[in-house]
């Protein structure tokens, strides 16, 4: 582990690094910060595992539900770049001003720009079915921890770049490439129930205390709390709820199972098959477009009185494994984190048809994470054929 690399992904989950440092001229200079913060994300983990243990008598992570967090978030890193070349060839064509990169100014504008461009992405993808049909895999865990923050949609990057275009009329592409980044690092953290208030940060950031609300099922929690960085968007914008009721985590339908291709792809199936009951072009049309609660007859965003209701005392998907299984999954895991770590360089690069190959021996690792996935889900013994 490198000390440097090391100080560098820390601080850049926390918003420590100073505009001097983070600054660049060219996109090809800028960091790596998220590859640079796996270790962070490790060992975080890992914390929280020990502290949840003295603090409840129980472990606050399953193999099962983490594995399939952190496979996905492996997977969901396949297409990046989908964001920052649609933002190079807008600023390439169209920039109106050129803000100068080496300023504190369009650091910090940049930072609130990405944020307010977030919250846009993040409250759409809750509103439009089919760009829910993306972020419900981010929801998809009955658990939150850490690992649930890197339980990301493989298909998500494809839209969210449209709602960040506007900053490519004046800021440089380097410094957006930089916070797209930071603005991902710092919500890792707040995927904890460890962390119970923060006090008067509460009013300005986004907090584990306002994004536990974000991801519960309750009645009060559905569609609350965009925000990335800030709380200030969701305040402004009457999207904004405070922690009462427990909450419980998860998809108003719960999906029970860890099979990373159906948690990544189920829902577009579902919209299709749905779609497909409908008689008319309108209404097979606002199955996609309007709100995942929405019905003919009924409001964009559909009524959440028609959902499940949340009694509190839910048990979430956890099936048993013996230990030998966990063991060989692990095992599995951990050689393909440690390929994809290594694989994936240290610079923001865009891929050139050479890497095509290194890319696509990240994509078979991968695929050894999915396999292992379905086997467990289909044959929770099948570890008994290699006995």
């Amino acid at each position: 582990l490198d000390p440097v690399s090391l100080s560098t992904g820390v601080r850049a989950m926390f918003l420590m690094l100073t505009p001097n440092e983070s600054s660049f001229q060219k996109v090809e200079d800028v960091p790596q910060y998220v590859q640079q913060a796996t270790p962070v994300f490790v060992g975080l983990m890992l914390l929280e595992l020990l502290v949840g243990v003295l603090k409840t008598g129980a472990s606050v992570i399953t193999i099962g539900d983490g594995l399939t967090s952190l496979s996905a978030g492996m997977i969901s890193r396949l297409p990046l770049g989908c964001e920052l070349s649609a933002y190079m060839y807008v600023w390439n064509w169209y920039r109106l001003v050129e803000l100068p990169w080496d300023s504190a100014w369009t650091w910090w504008f940049t930072l609130v720009g990405v944020d307010f461009g977030y919250y846009w992405v993040h409250r759409t993808a809750h509103e439009v079915s089919i760009l829910w049909a993306a972020h419900q895999v981010h929801h998809s865990s009955e658990y939150y921890n850490l690992t649930t923050a890197l339980r990301q949609s493989l298909t998500q990057q494809f839209t969210s770049w449209i709602f960040y275009l506007p900053l490519a009329l004046a800021v440089p592409p380097p410094i957006f490439a930089v916070h797209l980044q930071l603005n991902l690092l710092y919500q890792f953290w707040i995927h904890t129930e460890l962390i119970r208030d923060l006090g008067p940060l509460e009013w300005v950031f986004n907090t584990p205390k306002h994004h536990r609300v974000h991801h519960g099922r309750n009645l009060y929690c559905i569609d609350k709390n965009y925000g990335g960085i800030l709380i200030i968007w969701d305040r402004l914008f009457g999207t904004f709820a405070q922690e009462g009721d427990k909450v419980i985590y998860g998809l108003v339908f719960p999906i029970n199972t860890f099979e990373i291709v159906y948690v990544q792809l189920h829902y577009y199936l579902y919209l299709w098959r749905r779609s497909s009951t409908y008689q008319t072009i309108s209404d097979k049309l606002s199955t996609f477009i309007k709100g995942p609660s929405w019905k003919p007859g009924k409001s964009w965003l559909g009524d959440h009185d028609d959902n499940p209701k949340v009694t509190g005392k839910e048990v979430p998907h956890y099936p048993r494994w013996s230990l030998h299984l966990q063991v060989y999954v692990v095992v599995h895991f951990l050689l393909v984190l440690f390929t994809y770590h290594d694989l994936f360089g240290n610079k923001m690069v865009r891929i050139r048809p050479i890497e095509m190959g290194f890319l696509l021996f990240v994509c078979v690792c991968v695929c050894v994470c999915v396999c292992v996935c379905v086997c467990v889900c289909v044959r929770p013994d099948f570890s008994a054929l290699y006995v």
